[in-house]
């Protein structure tokens, strides 16, 4: 949501802030501006309505603006319209305090009140413009920018990453952070700052995260950092161990295809992190056998597609530790005054680590002594750093809006957790774990196998476009890959679709199945293959076109459907990982087919860090 980027060196400062704004573009956007402080003297401010090459064009790629300090920003409309006028920077009355800002301020109508009673007056619709001039006001009052910057935290209400140039102290910015990210890095001379590491991988790769309500002073090649008491505070950097490139297409045509077709390196890259000795090993993220056993009721909070992994961790869980898991969307979660128990654990998976409502649940239940554990994909993210434990994916940076190999990292996290719970709860013997890590370690290669060749996807993709609905069904597992396979069809193809427990058919669902109507059927579960072939029969016989994803060797459910995609024989626990390649390949084709923009879809940001 939103991205913010800066710098301040002995180089110009508008193409390195264009090429870092390009570089977030996938964190959704709908106008974006930058500002540079002129070499006279004073700020620049240019800013427009629509895509970053709109704005590229009418400052020449950056290189028609001179200065070598600035900040710019996309922006993700929340407070106002998307306009020219509510897009950011924005700046006082005489541009000499000029500001981005990522977030919400929840008290910006009682602070433009008491901004006009001092004579203020606005422009534009944003609470943006109302956090810029209370910054103005209070470095008005006390002529220092850090004592202006703490007033600020402490005056306002809500989220915010906020960058401040003030013309008075020429190539410095001002940032502060409460729940929206922030990351600096500095290289020689050069001080960077981005929401996200890819808009400044390129030029830096040890990096502070910044903390809530903390506030920062950069300078060329120094970053100062300050507490809300105006106390210096010493931070220290993490080192980011992506390559560049896996922030760059790499040849793809878009992102979304790059990151399908990476998961089998990022599914072994982060089982290679949980695996010693062929055994599962937590303890890097701080979780014990010893805890293992005293856990006795799991929660899991997430949001979108880490909320389907935690369906199907749910049924893995449950099936081989015979522990009881409750899944919940984080948003209802925070607000649903949840019982906790002594014994419970709460599991969050986020893979920005900086999802709002993720966050909320994980501080929700820290508050009632519930311990945590986090499954995250960046280092030094806000979950990541408030968790009492942390599993990392492997997943390096994802680019495109909707999640793949983020999504398959988290599940062979969750795969990993399922299992050792069960080895030391003593609900399966050696024999079996050996043989469940043996399976884990085959999923790379399957999946690998499933993206070989995607010839007849890339018909079925034609035959759907131009659909107005489709709907998916599954039982057990299978609906959970199911969930994961209707989410990523509507939001990248704006096609409706819905995802059903294939039990709930008869219970109102099947009136909507008519005459060439797509269901795709997901069954992967031997136990329940009957009971699923059942259901096809039933939305056959009233016209639907079904396409199943089922195991190989099952002939008699393919020639019962009109289009079957067979999956290699893996071990029921772990089928999602393997039954979602289809149907991620399938989305992707579909919006491809409609001329859709696969990356970016609309009215969607990569990390939600607000309500």
């Amino acid at each position: 949501m939103c991205g913010i980027v800066g710098y301040t060196g002995s180089s110009q400062a508008a193409p390195i802030l264009m090429d870092g704004l390009a570089k977030l573009e996938y964190r959704g956007y709908d106008s974006a501006g930058v500002a540079v402080t002129k070499p006279e003297g004073g700020n620049i401010v240019v800013k427009t309505k629509g895509r970053l090459s709109v704005l590229s064009d009418m400052i020449d790629g950056g290189c028609a603006l001179q200065g070598t300090c600035g900040i710019g920003h996309t922006r993700w409309a929340t407070h106002g319209e998307p306009s020219t006028v509510n897009a950011h920077p924005h700046h006082n009355d005489d541009y000499s305090i000029v500001a981005v800002h990522n977030g919400i301020i929840e008290n910006f109508a009682e602070l433009k009140v008491k901004l006009t009673d001092k004579g203020y007056s606005f422009y534009s619709q944003t609470d943006t413009e109302i956090a810029t001039k209370t910054i103005d006001y209070y470095y008005r009052k006390w002529g220092d920018p850090i004592k202006a910057m703490v007033s600020f935290i402490l005056r306002v209400r809500g989220s915010y990453a906020i960058a401040v140039m003030f013309a008075d102290l020429p190539e410095q910015i001002f940032i502060a952070r409460k729940d929206s990210p922030l990351v600096v890095g500095i290289n020689g001379g050069e001080t960077y700052l981005a929401s996200d590491v890819p808009a400044i991988l390129k030029y830096c790769r040890d990096i502070y995260y910044m903390d809530n309500m903390e506030i920062a002073r950069l300078e060329k090649g120094k970053a100062t950092f300050f507490n809300v008491d105006s106390k210096i505070i010493e931070k220290k950097t993490k080192r980011i161990e992506w390559d560049v490139e896996s922030a760059e297409k790499g040849g793809y045509e878009h992102f979304m295809m790059k990151e399908i077709h990476e998961q089998p390196s990022v599914i072994e890259n982060t089982l290679s992190c949980l695996l010693k000795d062929n055994s599962i090993d937590l303890s890097e993220g701080k979780v014990t056998d010893e805890f293992l056993q005293s856990v006795e009721r799991i929660q899991i909070a997430a949001c979108g597609s880490a909320y389907h992994v935690g369906v199907a961790a749910k049924y893995v869980i449950e099936d081989l530790a015979r522990v009881p898991v409750n899944v919940d969307v984080a948003s209802e979660f925070r607000y649903r005054n949840p019982v906790f128990g002594k014994h419970d654990l709460l599991i969050v998976i986020s893979q920005s680590g900086e999802t709002a409502d993720t966050l909320a649940a994980l501080r929700g239940a820290k508050e009632n002594g519930v311990k945590t554990l986090a499954i995250v994909n960046v280092l030094g993210s806000a979950i990541a750093r408030e968790a009492d434990m942390v599993l990392y994916t492997k997943a390096g940076p994802e680019i495109s809006v909707a999640t793949t190999k983020a999504y398959s990292a988290q599940l062979i996290v969750c795969y990993a957790i399922a299992v050792r719970l069960a080895k030391v709860r003593g609900t399966i013997d050696d024999k079996r774990y050996t043989k469940l890590i043996k399976s884990l370690q085959s999923i790379p290669a399957q999946v690998k196998k499933m993206l070989a060749d995607d010839t007849s996807i890339k018909w079925l993709a034609t035959k759907i476009a131009g659909k107005s609905d489709v709907f998916f069904i599954g039982r057990g597992i299978d609906y959970a890959t199911c969930l994961e396979g209707s989410l990523k069809l509507k939001e990248i193809s704006y096609i409706h679709s819905e995802a059903y427990a294939s039990g709930e058919l008869k219970h109102g669902t099947i009136s909507l199945i008519e005459n060439e109507v797509p269901v795709i059927s997901v069954i992967t579960q031997p136990r329940l293959a009957e009971k699923s072939k059942s259901n096809v029969v039933e939305v056959k016989s009233r016209g639907a076109y079904v396409m199943s994803v089922t195991l190989s060797g099952n002939y008699d459910i393919g020639n019962s459907v009109d289009f079957c995609i067979y999956i290699p024989k893996t071990e029921p626990c772990f089928t999602a990982s393997v039954s979602v390649i289809p149907l991620q390949l399938l989305s992707y084709y579909v919006s491809v087919t409609k001329g859709l923009d696969v990356d970016m879809p609309r009215n969607l940001a990569k990390c939600v860090s607000v309500e």
